[in-house]
């Protein structure tokens, strides 16, 4: 039986191994520079967090917050990044929650607008996320759309 639970990392710091293992696994970035950003996060050197969707004690989805996400727009900070659910659990609504835990909790910080970038039309414009401009992305050929939600 599913059962899913919505977490910040900072309320399960005991899984921030497995999150940089599953994040690492799902984006090919090198597992220390998760687990870098996470302590940060995890330690209040920063409000820019790290959430996930598990299913018992199994993450099927996640994203964080970061500076930049690999692009040339510097000043288009921060950015939602990382943002992924397995497979066999899209098309449940799961990354909207996600989207929306986000949103609410930096907006509860005073921090709006932030930014994401993808290749994806459509799906983010669902909840709430307005196409902005392009960007470079670094060692990208091609430009990427981004996103920001105010």
């Amino acid at each position: 039986m599913e059962e899913f639970s919505y977490i910040k990392l900072r309320e399960r710091k005991d899984i921030k191994g497995d999150a940089a293992d599953w994040f690492h696994c799902k984006w090919g970035v090198p597992k220390e520079a998760y687990l870098k950003c996470m302590d940060s996060y995890i330690n209040g050197e920063t409000e820019y967090g790290w959430y996930l969707c598990l299913n018992g004690e199994d993450i099927v989805a996640g994203l964080g917050v970061i500076d930049n996400d690999f692009h040339d727009r510097k000043d288009l900070y921060p950015n939602v990044c990382a943002v992924y659910t397995d497979e066999n659990y899209r098309g449940r609504g799961i990354a909207g929650k996600l989207l929306s835990m986000v949103v609410e909790d930096m907006r509860s910080k005073n921090i709006s607008p932030i930014y994401l970038i993808t290749d994806h039309t459509g799906f983010y414009e669902r909840y709430g996320w307005e196409f902005l401009c392009m960007v470079q992305g670094d060692d990208e050929p091609e430009m990427t759309r981004m996103y920001i939600h105010r």
